[in-house]
């Protein structure tokens, strides 16, 4: 039987109805995989063994055609801790905080009537104030891709339970970015609904008037299930709205707008990475046009500058108040300071929000959507260390504006930088066009990550043969491969082939095609060399070169190398 944690979201739910695979398989794989993970702060309220095993026999025992009508059934999903899951605790990162509601949150019940398993509460900045994961006494979820660095925030736990594995989906909110910063940080997609479609009855307040239930998961495709099964406010909601789906072109045909001068505040590799995202999209049919930031960027800046913080502290100024030493220091700065504000400087910020508004519309008027960095750059811990508040206002720079304009915005995975940290684009988009973004981040998606090993690696004399298509990652195969300098190739060529022991880590570079793009390459392969599939050092498995065996008869063994590039330099007296 398959890991049933590394299916999609539709093949898990069909082997879970087929019966191929039991929800008592999903939750033990759930439950062993946890506790191999040594990080107890993705949690607050940790999975629960006794009670998972009861939800999933409780699913065993429905009938075979109620299966079948429940569109998430047998499915894990994790719950940030500022939404209420009755039976544990709600607690926001602060245990003086914490209540035990009674009843779920009405999208939480949604999920759950839809057949999905919740596993567990999970770890945030308290209060849901922050984008860098790191503000709760509760611990700091490691990033997935490397400990030193920030996970992102606020919904730094439920982006980790799905990086890691141990949840399919996760619920997190978001009001200036919390639902798209830990995707762009853990490779995952994070969609911000339109505001309102997503109920916010039984979620703790951030802004009332701007917050939103977001979702995480590792493909646009398995947030989709988890979006029409939520989506739908209750009636008596004040800022709820009836979901009314409105589209979007395809990628072909798509005007994109871009920052025309985007800010990186020195981060080479993301500024590089996001120049291959705008080229990715040129090549997926659209029509790229470089847009004025400037007015989004200062709708962003007054988010915290504004009276907008002044919203936070009406949700949890009084608890803050009365409870002063049980709140985190950043937390208590930035929201106890609102306190002073006065309603003519709310007033007076209105008026400058609306101006820039009719700016920002007008931009907006002449493209499909606007596409920018998910972040312009990713702190480590010893910087928030170093500066607890200058990091995560960068952060914001292409977040915060989005849910103050009413608009909706999916983060999609867009590459690594050199040293394996990833990065993210999010598409922006007038407010129903959620199932329209997921449309185009499923395309995105779609382009087919091609490793090379040799003679077309950057620099080598094949490399033009990819057409231009944006690098993604370099890194290495599984240590499962041998690399060999076959004779009499012109240019010079390796074969890299899988074997069953002794086998090395690769150096490899992948790179997303599109299909035509990739048609056209696969057609230009000569023998004895093929495209078939690589494992990486991830686990993931990607398309990329192997070899004909008949081909290593006299070729040179040279996987001490452990890449293509240090042979040359090697053979080249270097």
């Amino acid at each position: 039987m398959p890991d049933p944690l590394s299916l999609s979201v539709a093949q898990l739910r069909a082997a879970c109805i087929a019966g191929s695979v039991t929800p008592t398989a999903v939750i033990e794989a759930v439950l062993a995989r946890n506790a191999a993970i040594d990080d107890p702060a993705i949690w607050i309220t940790a999975p629960d063994a006794a009670a998972l095993r009861r939800r999933a026999t409780e699913l065993e025992a429905l009938p075979p055609a109620a299966r079948a009508g429940l569109p998430l059934f047998g499915i894990p999903f994790a719950v940030k801790d500022n939404i209420d899951v009755g039976g544990m605790p709600t607690t926001a990162a602060c245990p003086d905080f914490a209540y035990s509601p009674e009843r779920n949150a009405v999208v939480v019940q949604r999920l759950l009537d839809a057949g999905a398993i919740v596993v567990g509460k999970t770890n945030l900045d308290q209060f849901a104030t922050g984008l860098v994961g790191v503000r709760s006494p509760y611990g700091v979820p490691r990033n997935a891709f490397d400990a030193r660095y920030v996970p992102g925030g606020s919904s730094s736990g439920s982006a980790i339970a799905v990086a890691r594995g141990l949840a399919m989906f996760a619920l997190g909110t978001d009001t200036a970015g919390s639902g798209r910063i830990p995707a762009g940080f853990n490779d995952l997609v994070g969609l911000k609904p339109s505001r309102g479609v997503l109920s916010n009855e039984g979620v703790v307040p951030a802004c009332r008037s701007l917050d939103c239930v977001s979702i995480f998961a590792r493909s646009a495709e398995d947030v989709r299930f988890a979006f029409t099964a939520a989506v739908g406010a209750t009636d008596d909601e004040p800022y709820g709205r009836p979901f009314a789906a409105t589209s979007l072109p395809g990628w072909k045909g798509l005007r994109v707008g871009v920052p025309a001068e985007p800010e990186f505040f020195g981060d080479a590799g993301y500024a590089k990475l996001h120049a291959g995202a705008v080229e990715r999209a040129r090549q997926l049919g659209a029509e790229v046009v470089a847009v004025d930031f400037a007015p989004f960027a200062e709708i962003a800046a007054s988010l915290y500058a504004g009276p907008w913080v002044a919203e936070r502290y009406a949700a949890v100024g009084g608890f803050i108040e009365a409870h002063p030493d049980a709140v985190h220091p950043t937390t208590r700065r930035i929201i106890g300071g609102a306190g002073g504000m006065l309603a003519s400087d709310a007033f007076k910020a209105m008026y400058r929000h609306e101006a820039l508004r009719r700016r920002c519309a007008r931009i907006l008027a002449g493209i499909h959507v606007l596409m920018v960095p998910t972040a312009p750059t990713i702190p480590t811990l010893a910087d928030l260390e170093a500066d607890p508040l200058g990091p995560n206002t960068r952060l914001g720079t292409y977040t915060n504006f989005v849910n103050l304009l009413d608009l909706a915005a999916i983060a999609l995975p867009a590459g690594f930088r050199d040293d394996g940290l990833p990065f993210g684009v999010t598409l922006i988009a007038p407010p129903m066009t959620d199932l329209a973004l997921l449309d185009l981040g499923a395309a995105w998606q779609g382009t087919i990550e091609l490793a090379v090993v040799g003679a077309h690696l950057e620099g080598q004399p094949l490399h033009h043969e990819l057409e231009g298509a944006p690098r993604l990652r370099r890194t290495t195969t599984a240590s499962s491969y041998r690399l060999f300098a076959l004779a009499g190739t012109r240019p010079p060529k390796p074969g890299i082939v899988r074997v069953e022991a002794g086998g090395v880590a690769i150096e490899v570079e992948t790179y997303a095609m599109t299909s035509e793009a990739f048609g056209r390459f696969v057609a230009r392969v000569p023998p004895p060399l093929a495209i078939g599939t690589l494992e990486l050092a991830c686990g993931k498995q990607v398309k990329g070169f192997v070899c004909e065996p008949a081909a290593l008869a006299g070729a040179q063994d040279i996987s001490s190398y452990g890449g293509w590039r240090a042979y040359r330099k090697a053979a080249a007296g270097g």
